[in-house]
C-alpha cells in the first residue's frame, strides 16, 4: 500500500516550484490533490495533467491565499468536492528583498500577508474539519532564514520565523485531537526563484552548504512525503530543516 493512500492534500502555491513537487510526490504515493495558486493558468493546467495521470483525482482552484475571506470560501468548495481533508501543506510564499533602510510598507506588508497570514487563513479553514475526523497533518513552509536571520530579507525571515512560533504554538493547541503542525525550513533550493540569481550569488550560496550544492523541490517533498504520512504519527511541533546541513 502507498503511503499516501486515499487521502486527499491541500496544498497552496503549487503550480510551480516546491510546491508541485511536493503534490506530484503525493500523488506518487496516492494521495488527492487539491491545489491553489493565484490564478489556473497554463502551469497550472499542466500541473493538473501531470498528476491526473498518476491516477488520483486533482483539481486546482485559483485563490488568493492572503485573502480570509477567498481562503473559507476555496476549502468550502474543496470539502465539497473530496469530501475530506486529511492533509494541508501551507506554501505559497513571495519575496520583496531589500535593505531595511529602503523597504517600503508596502513590501512589508505584502510578504508578510501571503507568507505568514496565509497560514492563519488555510489553518483556520481546515482546522474544524480536521478536529471533525480526528486527526489530519498541517506542513508549514518556513526557511532557514527563519530559524538563523538573513540580510535584506527582514520581511521574509519575519514571516518564516512566524511560521515557526505558530506551528509551535497549533501543535499544542490540536494535538489533543489528533492533529498534528510541523514546519520544513528548506535551504538554498534551486526552483524558478533562486534561478535567477547571478552565478556569483548562486556560488557563494553553495560555498556555504556543507554538501556543496543546492537543493531540489524533490528533496524537500520527500520530507513532506514522511510529515504527511503515518511514519511521522508521533512528531508535531518540529521544524526539519531541510537544507544540505547550511543550518547546523
Amino acid at each position: 500500500m502507498k503511503l499516501l493512500e486515499g487521502k486527499t492534500a491541500i496544498i497552496t502555491g503549487a503550480a510551480r516550484g516546491i510546491g508541485k513537487a511536493i503534490a506530484v510526490r503525493y500523488a506518487q504515493e496516492g494521495c488527492n490533490i487539491a491545489f491553489t495558486d493565484l490564478a489556473i493558468n497554463e502551469s497550472a493546467e499542466q500541473t493538473e495533467k501531470e498528476i491526473a495521470a498518476l491516477g488520483v483525482k486533482v483539481k486546482g482552484y485559483a485563490s488568493n491565499a492572503a485573502n480570509y475571506d477567498d481562503t473559507m470560501r476555496v476549502v468550502e468548495e474543496i470539502v465539497k468536492e473530496f469530501g475530506r481533508v486529511d492533509i494541508l501543506v501551507n506554501n505559497a510564499g513571495i519575496t520583496k528583498d531589500g535593505a531595511l533602510k529602503r523597504m517600503t510598507e508596502d513590501q512589508w506588508d505584502a510578504v508578510i500577508a501571503v507568507n505568514l497570514k496565509s497560514v492563519f487563513n488555510f489553518t483556520k479553514a481546515v482546522q474544524p474539519i480536521m478536529w471533525k475526523q480526528a486527526g489530519g497533518s498541517v506542513i508549514n513552509m518556513s526557511s532557514v532564514v527563519g530559524v538563523s536571520g538573513n540580510a535584506n530579507q527582514i520581511n521574509y525571515s519575519a514571516s518564516k520565523a512566524g511560521i515557526i512560533g505558530f506551528t509551535k504554538s497549533a501543535a499544542k493547541e490540536m494535538g489533543v485531537r489528533g492533529i498534528r503542525h510541523n514546519a520544513v525550513a528548506p535551504g538554498f533550493i534551486i526552483t524558478e526563484m533562486t534561478g535567477v540569481l547571478p552565478e556569483d550569488v548562486k556560488k557563494a550560496w553553495e560555498a556555504q552548504i556543507p554538501m556543496k550544492r543546492g537543493g531540489t523541490p524533490e528533496d524537500v517533498a520527500n520530507v513532506c512525503v514522511f510529515l504527511a504520512s503515518d511514519l511521522s504519527s508521533y512528531v508535531t511541533g518540529q521544524v526539519i530543516n531541510v537544507c544540505g546541513g547550511m543550518n547546523t
